[in-house]
């Protein structure tokens, strides 16, 4: 990574342990796209629900040649369930982000004119 990995504890205790799972995730990010400018991941305890038990949400921002990939919005009980949901999401972005600059997306060679309608299509007009 250019730029070192940033990681925010929000309302709840940093933790060591933790901190270290985060690096590994984001190296085993960094093989999937060399090309990975930094990584800010954020991990927080927003609700402490008395009775439905302590949530943990963690959202990991990408920042690549060109673009910011976002996964957000991974919510578990377990923390390191929801870090896990949060880095594949992110690893999937990056895959696909990866497969776009060597060319390898598909695209519709049959693409309609937007001055077409479907019904004109149809017609033969």
């Amino acid at each position: 990574m250019q730029t070192p990995l940033q990681i925010t504890f929000r309302d709840m205790p940093h933790s060591a342990a933790m901190e270290v799972h985060i690096r590994e995730k984001a190296l085993k990010l960094e093989s999937h796209f060399s090309h990975i400018m930094g990584c800010h991941v954020t991990i927080e305890q927003p609700h402490k629900h008395k009775h439905q038990g302590k949530h943990f949400c963690v959202h990991v921002d990408v920042r690549v040649p060109g673009a910011e990939l976002v996964a957000n919005h991974h919510e578990n009980e377990d923390a390191y369930v929801a870090l896990r949901d949060a880095f594949d999401a992110a690893r999937r972005q990056v895959e696909d982000y990866a497969r776009k600059l060597r060319g390898e997306v598909k695209t519709h060679n049959g693409a309609r004119s937007p001055s077409v309608t479907p019904a004109e299509e149809l017609s033969g007009d």
